[in-house]
């Protein structure tokens, strides 16, 4: 699945989680942050801290692949994970 927006990421956190019968309280535990932590993320109307979000998705068992689209040209610098992650919030 590809995740463009704070809505996809939600579907997608929320749709695994439930795949895995989990609540959002047990979720929260493993993942050492607070249930309304997850609520949030869920909704997909907050910008949560990175951190948190690799948390969530590691206990889930998900992962985030850093890519370009079929149409990009390879690119030949690293790339800055902290700007793309301020550009998108600006969007």
């Amino acid at each position: 699945m590809r995740i463009r927006s704070a809505r996809d990421l939600a579907a997608a956190v929320r749709g695994r989680r439930k795949d895995l019968a989990l609540s959002q309280a047990e979720l929260a535990r493993r993942a050492r942050v607070a249930r309304k932590s997850i609520s949030e993320l869920e909704s997909g109307k907050t910008q949560p801290e990175l951190s948190l979000v690799l948390r969530v998705l590691e206990q889930l068992g998900l992962v985030i692949e850093v890519g370009q689209g079929a149409d990009a040209r390879p690119q030949k610098r690293a790339i800055d994970l902290d700007t793309v992650i301020d550009e998108h919030r600006r969007k």
